[in-house]
C-alpha cells in the first residue's frame, strides 16, 4: 500500500505527523513524497483559526473524491460530525493523536515505531506535552487538545537520544504551554529538571525552548538559561497584547506593568536575550488607543522578531460572546502596519550583528540562489524566523556547526562567512 501524508498547522501537528509517518511504515505500508502517486491519502489538520480551517477544507477537497483520503488531526476532533455530513468522499475521519486506529483501519501490522523525522538533518521538533490549562478568551486549543498532559521526562529524554542519534543537533522543544511542563505529573514545574537531562543527550548542541507562557518564567528558569552551554538564549513568548483592558479580557493573567516588567527581567538577567512574541489585533475589546498603544510598546523595540495575527472568532471560546465588531479589512491594515514597524526594528537589530561571529547551524542548501548553503544562528528559530546564507570556501552539509561572521543583512535574512 502506498500512503501519502500532508501535515498541515503547527509544528507541534508536525510531530504527530512523524509519529503516524513511523507506525505506517512499521506497518508495512510503502511512505510516497507525492499525493497523487499515493493509493491513500492522510491528511493531518489543523483547526485553530479560520484561514486555517479553509487551507484544511480547501486539501481536502483537492484530492476527496479522486483518492481514498483519510482526516485526521484537529479540525476533526472539532467538527467531525459536520464534516462527516458536508464531505462524504472522505474515506474516513480521525481526530487527534488517532495513529494506531489509522493503522488499524488500514489493516496494516501494528508493530515498535519510531517517528520519521521530516525537517532538514539539522534540527527536530520534540513535543514535550499535549493539551493546555489556559482558558484564553480567544482559543479554542483546550477544546480540542483537551487538558494539559506532560510526557513523563524518561520518554521525552529516550526521543531526544533517538533524535541524537539520527544526527540531529537542534532541539526545539513544543507544546501549548512548554513552561507548564511537570506541573500535572511532579506537582511542581519540571522544566529545568527536563533540560538538565535533555543537556546530557550526546550529539546534541542546541536546545530551543518554543511556546513559553510570561507568568511561568521564573527566576530559576531564567538562572539556569544563563549558564547552560545547550539551552540557547531565545525566549518565544506569545504576549498577545500590552493593553491592560485588552489582556483581562483576554484571561491571560497578566497586565501591561507586568509584560514590561518582564521584557525587563529577561534582558537584566541574559543580556544577549532574543525575543520573539506574537500579538492579536482587532480583538473584540481593542479600541484604536488600545491599539496604539500596543504599536508604541512595538516601536521601543523589545523584540528581534514579532507574529502577528488579526482576532478570529471561534465559537465555544468565552470571547465568542463578544462578537466581532471590527471590520476585517481594518484588522489586516493594523496588523500589516504593526509588521511594517517591526520589520524596521528587526533590520536594525539585525545590522547590530554585522562583523560578530556566532556559532552556526546548517540546515541546507537554497537552490533558488545556486545552491547556496543557508544556516541560522542562535537568534533565528526554523521556518519563523529569517535564515544565514552562507559564504563558505569547504563543503558543508546540513547538520554542520561552523563559526561564522555575519557579514551582511536583509530585512529579516543575514550574510555570513565561516571562519
Amino acid at each position: 500500500m502506498k500512503v501519502g501524508v500532508i501535515s498541515l498547522g503547527c509544528a507541534k501537528n508536525l510531530v504527530d505527523t512523524e509519529v503516524l509517518l513511523g507506525k505506517l511504515k512499521a506497518g508495512g505500508a510503502t511512505i510516497v513524497s507525492d499525493p497523487r502517486r499515493a493509493d491513500v491519502i492522510v491528511i493531518n489538520t489543523c483547526g485553530f483559526i479560520e484561514p486555517a480551517k479553509m487551507e484544511a477544507i480547501e486539501t481536502i477537497l483537492e484530492f476527496a473524491g479522486s483518492k481514498k483520503v483519510i482526516v485526521m488531526g484537529c479540525l476533526v476532533q472539532r467538527y467531525k460530525e459536520e464534516l462527516k455530513k458536508e464531505i462524504p468522499e472522505v474515506f474516513a475521519y480521525f481526530g487527534t493523536e488517532s495513529w494506531d486506529s489509522i493503522v488499524e483501519f488500514l489493516n496494516l501490522r501494528s508493530n515498535e515505531s519510531k517517528r520519521i523525522i521530516t525537517t532538514p538533518n539539522s534540527y527536530a521538533y520534540l513535543k514535550v506535552s499535549e493539551g493546555c490549562n489556559r482558558l484564553c478568551s480567544f482559543c479554542a486549543i483546550p477544546l480540542i487538545r483537551g487538558r494539559h498532559r506532560s510526557r513523563p521526562i524518561e520518554e521525552v529524554v529516550e526521543e531526544a537520544k533517538y533524535l541524537a542519534d539520527q544526527g540531529i543537533k537542534e532541539l526545539c522543544i513544543v507544546s501549548q504551554d512548554t513552561t507548564y511542563y511537570g506541573k500535572d505529573l511532579y506537582a511542581k514545574p519540571y522544566l529545568v529538571e527536563l533540560l538538565k537531562a535533555l543537556e546530557k543527550v550526546e550529539g546534541i548542541k542546541w536546545i530551543r525552548l518554543l511556546y513559553l507562557y510570561p507568568t511561568e518564567i521564573d527566576e530559576n528558569l531564567l538562572s539556569y538559561m544563563a549558564q547552560s552551554e545547550k539551552v540557547l538564549p531565545y525566549f518565544d513568548v506569545p504576549l498577545q497584547h500590552v493593553s491592560t483592558e485588552v489582556l483581562k479580557s483576554m484571561r491571560r493573567g497578566y497586565d501591561e506593568a507586568f509584560v514590561r516588567e518582564f521584557v525587563e527581567k529577561v534582558r537584566k538577567n541574559i543580556a544577549n536575550a532574543v525575543l520573539r512574541t506574537t500579538f492579536i489585533v482587532g480583538y473584540p475589546l481593542e479600541r484604536e488607543r488600545d491599539y496604539q498603544k500596543l504599536l508604541d510598546f512595538v516601536r521601543e523595540g523589545h523584540f528581534h522578531w514579532v507574529g502577528a495575527f488579526t482576532y478570529y472568532q471561534e465559537e465555544g471560546t468565552h470571547a465568542y460572546a463578544l462578537g466581532d465588531p471590527i471590520p476585517q479589512r481594518e484588522k489586516e491594515e493594523r496588523k500589516e502596519e504593526l509588521l511594517r514597524v517591526q520589520r524596521d526594528i528587526t533590520y536594525q537589530k539585525n545590522l547590530s550583528l554585522v562583523g560578530k561571529s556566532f556559532e552556526l547551524l546548517v540546515d541546507g542548501f537554497d537552490e533558488e540562489f545556486g545552491f547556496v548553503p543557508v544556516g541560522r544562528i542562535y537568534a533565528q528559530a526554523p521556518e519563523v524566523d529569517g535564515i544565514t546564507y552562507i559564504e563558505s570556501d569547504k563543503e558543508l552539509k546540513a547538520g554542520d556547526v561552523v563559526k561564522v561572521m555575519i557579514t551582511q543583512v536583509g530585512d529579516y535574512d543575514l550574510g555570513a562567512k565561516v571562519l
